[in-house]
């Protein structure tokens, strides 16, 4: 039996779902205590939705969320959930949340997390509200998702420190950053960082060329390089191997991993992620579901939670051009 439509919301629940990013504790800290000032309850819900099915739940007072929001990952921990993606998991998330009382979800994550709570929603009609936690920044409806601009600057600040040595010892790195199907970061952190290429997913690439490049620049007397590659493109390692046999000149390998996910968020991150905690109860209490939070330019932004995992429009074309200019 489908959820019915309450008057008044009384009970909600927040939870963080998929890879974590920076920025969502300060997300969380802003649900609890927008709940609270309105009278209402908050229910933690630790692991995702799989937690969610387990009934790992507590409520959250006011001093469950102190001294969070400079803290990287989430308080309430995070995980994929297959049995979520079955009719007999959601149906048992719709179980807790009735014997729970919970009368609507915040759901803190990626497009994972939003295809999950819309089928949540159409199935059982649970009223979910989306907020945008992905390091990728491939959330639609949205300039900015939770997370971003942490991990390009994790990313930048790793690159200036590379760039020290490459300089001083006059080779060539590749440095590999996170984004399986999103060159977001890559290509923020190679624009402000000063890199001479970057490979994303969204671009087509030449490996001819780049060895093309890095010859014409060594000949014109350019001793060093780095080179930023996108996880989801290829393996940095591959990378190096063909221009280290094509140019013969010494590469090396850096590969940034996880650090991009973890770390102290941004004021930007910070100041994104309280907004967007604060709107997501807000319209919870409006009795509007479904949908998606987010910012475009300064204003919020809702969209459909399917609208939110359409594909995002991206400017990487003129950004690539930009560094190459520069180099």
């Amino acid at each position: 039996m489908r959820m019915k439509k309450k008057a008044k919301i009384k009970r909600i629940g927040v939870l963080t779902s998929g890879g974590d990013a920076p920025g969502m504790n300060a997300a969380i800290r802003s649900v609890v205590r927008t709940a609270i000032y309105h009278k209402m309850e908050a229910f933690g819900i630790f692991r995702g939705y799989e937690g969610l099915i387990n009934e790992e739940l507590k409520i959250l007072d006011h001093r469950s969320v102190s001294n969070i929001i400079s803290r990287g990952g989430t308080i309430l921990k995070t995980d994929r959930s297959d049995r979520f993606k079955t009719v007999e998991g959601r149906r048992r998330a719709y179980e807790v949340i009735k014997k729970n009382r919970i009368d609507g979800l915040v759901l803190i994550g990626g497009d994972g997390t939003y295809r999950g709570g819309r089928l949540f929603n159409k199935e059982w009609g649970v009223p979910c509200i989306g907020v945008p936690g992905s390091i990728d920044n491939d959330i639609a409806g949205t300039d900015y998702t939770i997370g971003s601009d942490t991990a390009v600057n994790t990313a930048l600040e790793a690159i200036d420190k590379i760039r020290d040595t490459a300089t001083s010892m006059e080779r060539i790195f590749i440095v590999e950053v996170m984004g399986r199907s999103s060159g977001y970061i890559a290509i923020n952190a190679a624009l402000s960082g000063g890199a001479e290429d970057v490979l994303v997913p969204e671009r087509k690439y030449s490996i001819q060329q780049l060895c093309q490049d890095v010859v014409e620049g060594n000949l014109r007397g350019k001793m060093s390089w780095i080179i930023i590659v996108a996880e989801g493109v290829a393996r940095a390692g591959d990378i190096a191997k063909i221009i280290t046999e094509t140019t013969t000149l010494e590469t090396r390998v850096v590969t940034l991993g996880h650090i991009q996910r973890g770390g102290s968020p941004t004021a930007k991150d910070r100041t994104l992620a309280t907004r967007l905690g604060a709107e997501a109860v807000n319209l919870l209490r409006k009795g509007v579901s479904s949908k998606a939070v987010g910012v475009t330019g300064s204003k919020i932004n809702v969209v459909g939670l399917a609208s939110a995992v359409t594909k995002k429009s991206k400017d990487v074309d003129s950004l690539y051009k930009l560094i190459k200019i520069l180099t």
